[in-house]
């Protein structure tokens, strides 16, 4: 894992300027205090903090099971049928709009096209109770568990959570890459319930069954990833059109843009995009969770 390093103002500055650029929570990273901040005369800041960070890494795995995996394929992703729609910008001029996302479509039978099952097909929602048992005897933090066996969990609670919504749908695991498993969810109508405007009910969705299954396994190593009906690669799709449209005005007007607030995935979308234009770049300011971009000529 790459390690980025960043400054601030202060130690906390530093730490969430490197969190926009890695696009992760701070649960998933591991930090490293380079130098504290000085302060000279009157209070002021002669030097700032700087930190370093990278995606909290994994233990290596037993080469034969590097070879396992190497052996199998990989699904190959589709273009989206339906866009999402990215927060608007803010400036002193009136916000750009965005049209609404369409309604998500879901195939008869409940899969997701190009999407893969890692094995046979899931079972029927309302046969699968929600997985809530305590987390094992002995059970310690910061544990190498098989990501396979933190997948099956996580997929267990979300059957679960949509019975309880008396929604329709199927949980399926994708493998992302060696390091990352995705719990697709696909097929019913009413799983908008699940994203929420902007995501919102997504994040805290994935923030909930990645809270499970740490509680069950004490497992840290490994990504877990929750998407609903396709929304998340859709949503990035829509993000970088947005940003791209949104940079074009700056560079027209030499007027900065504040973006709305996000949370750190789609604020490193937002960053990645603008890295690739020119005449452009971006910074972050405020908290979470009302932390935005700014988009400023170059």
């Amino acid at each position: 894992m790459e390690w980025v390093e960043t400054t601030g103002k202060t130690v906390e500055a530093a730490k969430e300027a490197a969190l926009d650029k890695l696009g992760i929570d701070e649960t998933d990273a591991e930090f490293e205090v380079l130098e504290e901040p000085r302060l000279g005369l009157f209070g002021r800041v002669r030097a700032e903090a700087r930190v370093r960070a990278r995606v909290r890494p994994n233990r290596p795995r037993p080469k034969e099971a590097r070879r396992d995996r190497n052996r199998r394929g990989k699904a190959a992703p589709t273009p989206a049928d339906a866009d999402a729609a990215p927060p608007p910008a803010r400036s002193a001029e009136p916000a750009a709009t965005v049209p609404a996302p369409a309604p998500v479509k879901a195939r008869k039978d409940g899969v997701r096209p190009g999407r893969t099952p890692r094995s046979g097909t899931p079972a029927p929602v309302a046969a699968s109770p929600v997985a809530h048992s305590p987390k094992p005897e002995g059970a310690t933090m910061d544990q190498d568990v098989p990501l396979q066996e933190q997948a099956d969990i996580a997929r267990d609670f979300l059957v679960g959570l949509l019975a309880s919504f008396e929604a329709d749908g199927k949980v399926e695991v994708v493998e992302i890459d060696e390091d990352t498993m995705e719990l697709a969810v696909d097929g019913g109508k009413d799983l908008h319930l699940l994203i929420g405007p902007g995501g919102a009910t997504l994040t805290a969705v994935q923030e909930i069954t990645r809270r499970v299954v740490q509680r069950q396994t004490g497992a840290r190593n490994g990504r877990l990833l929750v998407d609903v009906s396709g929304y998340r690669r859709k949503r990035k799709a829509a993000l970088e059109r947005f940003v791209e449209g949104v940079a074009a005005e700056v560079r027209s007007s030499g007027v900065a843009k504040a973006l709305e607030p996000m949370h750190a995935a789609d604020r490193k979308v937002v960053h990645d995009t603008v890295n690739g234009l020119d005449g452009v770049s971006t910074t972050s300011e405020g908290e979470d969770p009302r932390r935005r971009v700014v988009i400023s000529p170059s």
